[in-house]
C-alpha cells in the first residue's frame, strides 16, 4: 500500500509544473506541534535534512511549535542524521512514575524531567542550532496575557476556558488571552505575515535557547509554563502550538518575478489538514485550506496506510493513558509505527527522482 500522499496549494503545484521540485526551491519547512504524531517524520526528516536539502546551498526558515520547535533545533545540529536518530530514541523511551505517595505524575515532575532532557540533548551545542550557515531557527511560544500572564492554579483554567470561547467566536479574539512570540535566530525576519494575529519577535540566544524551546513543548497542564523567558516579555509562556497548532501561517514568498529559488514551503507532516490553533481542533470549519497555503507542499501519510499501524493509528498522547506503567508495550507500538515510516521517506525519495504531477493531490 502506498505510505505518502503528496498535496499542493495552487501556487505549488504551478512552480513544480514549470521547474519540477529540487532542493534549491524551499524557502521554508514548518514543523507541526502534536507530540507523539511527529514520530512518524524522522525517516523523512533524515532524508530531507541529511541528504536532499545537503544538495543546495540557500538558506531556509525552519519554524517549529512544540514537537516541531524540537524537530527543527535538531535539524540545525552538526551531523542532523544522527541528530534525529537521538531525537525518536529518546522521545519513544521517556517514561514517567509518579513520586512515592502520588497517584500520578505532577506537571512539575514531567517538567523537571523534560528539561533536563533537553539539557543532556543540546548540553553543549546550543551554537549550533544557533548559528547553522544555512538553516535559520524560529521556535513558537504561546505568552499569556492578563488573567494568564502567570500560571495560576485558579486564574489558568478559568483563563483558557475564556480563551477556548473567545476563539470558538473568532481566532483574532483568542489574542486577547495569549499571543505569539517567536524566537529567531541569527536576526533572521520572520519567514510569514504575522498580520493574522497579535505577534512578537525575540532574539533567539544562548541564553534563552533552553527556555524558549521547553516553553514551546509546555502543554498547558501537562507540563508548567515557563516564566520570564530572557530577553523576552515577563510573564507564562506556554506551548507554541496552543496558538500555532500546524503554523497555519501566511508564508511569504519570492514572487514568481524573482524566480523559483526559495518559492516552495516545504510541510512534512503527520496529516493533509493544517489546523490553526489547538483550540481549533474541534472546530472542523477551520481545518481546510486558505490562500495563506497556496506556496505549501504537504507531505502526509495516507490514511489509509496509517490504519496499518499498530493499533491502526498514528503515535499519540493518549498511548501514556493507555500503556500506563507497561513502557516495554508503548515502545513496541511507538518502535514499530517509527520503523514503518520509512516507507514515507522512500517513496518521497522515488517521487523526486521520477516526478510525476498524477501524484499531487490538491490541498
Amino acid at each position: 500500500m502506498q505510505a505518502l500522499h503528496i498535496h499542493a496549494g495552487p501556487k505549488a503545484l504551478a512552480h513544480i509544473r514549470e521547474h519540477g521540485l529540487k532542493p534549491q526551491h524551499i524557502g521554508v519547512i514548518p514543523g507541526a506541534a502534536g507530540g507523539p504524531k511527529g514520530l512518524i517524520l524522522g525517516p523523512l526528516d533524515r532524508f530531507i535534512f541529511g541528504e536532499w536539502l545537503a544538495q543546495s546551498s540557500q538558506s531556509v526558515d525552519l519554524v517549529g511549535a512544540s514537537i516541531g520547535a524540537w524537530r527543527m533545533a535538531t535539524a540545525c545540529l552538526n551531523d542532523s542524521v544522527a541528530a534525529f536518530a537521538r531525537l525518536e530514541r529518546d522521545y519513544i523511551q521517556q517514561h514517567y512514575e509518579p513520586l512515592p505517595g502520588q497517584k500520578s505524575v505532577s506537571a512539575q515532575q514531567v517538567s523537571d524531567a523534560f528539561g533536563q532532557s533537553l539539557q543532556a540533548f543540546y548540553g553543549g551545542r546550543i551554537q549550533e542550532a544557533l548559528s547553522h550557515p544555512r538553516f535559520r531557527l524560529h521556535i513558537m511560544t504561546s505568552h499569556g496575557r492578563h488573567v494568564l500572564h502567570r500560571e495560576h492554579p485558579l486564574a489558568t483554567p478559568l483563563g483558557y476556558a475564556g480563551a477556548f470561547l473567545s476563539n470558538a467566536l473568532s481566532r483574532r479574539a483568542l489574542g486577547g488571552w495569549l499571543e505569539r512570540v517567536v524566537f529567531s535566530a541569527q536576526g533572521a525576519a520572520l519567514p510569514f505575515d504575522a498580520q493574522d494575529f497579535r505577534t512578537l519577535k525575540v532574539a533567539l540566544t544562548e541564553g534563552n535557547f533552553m527556555p524558549a524551546l521547553q516553553a514551546s513543548c509546555a502543554i498547558p497542564f501537562a507540563l508548567k509554563a515557563v516564566h520570564d523567558i530572557p530577553g523576552a516579555p515577563a510573564g507564562a509562556y506556554w506551548d507554541g502550538g496552543i496558538t500555532d497548532y500546524h503554523l497555519h501561517l501566511n508564508w511569504t514568498a519570492p514572487t514568481a518575478a524573482q524566480g523559483p529559488e526559495r518559492a516552495i514551503v516545504l510541510y512534512p507532516h503527520f496529516q493533509k489538514n493544517v489546523v490553526p490553533g489547538w483550540l481549533d481542533k474541534a472546530l472542523k470549519w477551520r481545518h481546510g485550506t486558505t490562500p495563506f497555503l497556496d506556496n505549501t507542499l504537504v507531505l502526509a501519510p495516507n490514511p489509509e496506510w496509517v490504519k496499518t499501524l499498530p493499533n491502526g493509528k498514528l503515535p499519540d498522547r493518549q498511548d501514556f493513558m493507555t500503556y500506563d506503567r507497561d513502557l516495554a508495550g508503548r515502545v513496541k507500538v511507538w518502535q514499530a509505527a517509527a520503523s514503518a515510516s520509512q516507507q514515507l521517506a522512500d517513496e518521497f525519495a522515488h517521487w523526486l527522482a521520477r516526478p510525476d504531477l498524477k501524484d499531487i493531490r490538491p490541498l
